[in-house]
């Protein structure tokens, strides 16, 4: 059975369903557990603050992460789970984009109102959100050298 690529998923179908690897969109995506829902971006439109394209980087490695900022020419991304912004991602990295999340079989839609409180709380206080995810990694590493 030949593998296909995430691209050659959407090219065919129009959509992508997986599950995610990695912790990067907690607390929304929880790894290994919710299927994503991911379509093929909008043509000749680009995406907007707080959309969760899933991207490729120059290395090859796909990232779903969320566009914190649009600028002229690249999005300023980061995970939820993460405090360090990426930059330079331009819409030749964009794939797809994130539509839906499925949870214990119920559909949530990045157009639920409790999806997008979620988001402008989440996205809306990053500098805090940042210092709190940094301060339980340092926590944490250090309670690793420790025991």
């Amino acid at each position: 059975m030949q593998k296909s690529t995430f691209e050659q998923e959407l090219e065919k179908n129009g959509k992508l369903i997986y599950v995610n690897k990695g912790d990067s969109m907690m607390p929304l995506i929880r790894q290994g557990r919710d299927l994503l829902i991911i379509e093929k971006p909008p043509k000749k439109k680009r995406l907007r603050k707080y959309d969760v394209p899933l991207y490729r980087r120059d290395s090859g490695q796909y990232v779903l992460h969320r566009i914190l900022q649009v600028r002229k020419n690249d999005y300023v991304i980061c995970g939820d789970n993460r405090w360090e912004k990426e930059y330079g991602i331009t819409d030749r990295h964009i794939i797809g984009v994130l539509t839906g999340i499925v949870r214990n079989g119920k559909t949530l839609s990045v157009k639920d109102k409790k999806y997008l409180l979620y988001v402008h709380i989440w996205c809306d206080f990053f500098p805090v959100r940042a210092f709190i995810v940094h301060a339980v990694r340092a926590v944490k590493r250090r309670l690793k050298k420790f025991l």
